[in-house]
């Protein structure tokens, strides 16, 4: 028997896998958190104009959503989730345990931020955040416009995050329509 394939989604992955899943579940990753830590030059920004997008920065808890994948399934997801994941190289593959919401502990594929990556940007504090994803705009789109997705999914998972909310709401102070 082959161990059970999952995967862990912080951000875009909580609302938009793009691969097929056997199995969604609310998860909690320890250890790690969601920031905005990582400079965009490519899904949420360009060289020129980098955006910023999540990583999980080290420290803290985060929750998220975790997939299993069927094995059948596995290999053409692990190539989609490299090559969504990995255009820059700006995260580090592993496998780390997330607690599912119904009790069980599993291993899980996961994608952490590489805090010596050239794009890695560190604690940023939202001033600086807001500025930088408020005109900014990349292959994926605007980066206000992963912001607003970030939010809105997080509320529909009944988590209030103060600092992500306070920051959409400085970043659609300064953003056009």
């Amino acid at each position: 028997m082959t161990a059970e394939r999952w995967v862990f989604g912080y951000g875009s992955l909580m609302w938009r896998p793009g691969f097929p899943f056997a199995e969604r579940r609310a998860a909690t990753l320890h250890g790690r958190r969601r920031a905005f830590c990582i400079y965009s030059v490519h899904h949420r920004g360009t060289y020129d104009r980098p955006g910023l997008v999540l990583g999980l920065a080290p420290g803290g808890a985060v929750r998220g959503a975790a997939y299993r994948v069927d094995e059948a399934d596995w290999a053409e997801t692990y190539a989609y989730l490299l090559e969504r994941e990995q255009p820059t190289e700006t995260y580090i593959e592993a496998r780390r345990p997330v607690r599912l919401d119904d009790g069980r502990r599993v291993e899980s594929l996961t994608f952490l931020s590489d805090v010596s990556h050239p794009q890695w940007a560190g604690a940023l504090d939202l001033e600086h955040q807001a500025a930088l994803i408020a005109g900014a705009a990349g292959l994926s789109g605007r980066n206000v416009d992963y912001l607003r997705d970030l939010v809105a999914h997080l509320r529909e998972m009944g988590v209030r995050d103060a600092s992500m909310e306070r920051l959409l709401e400085m970043v659609e102070a300064q953003s056009l329509p």
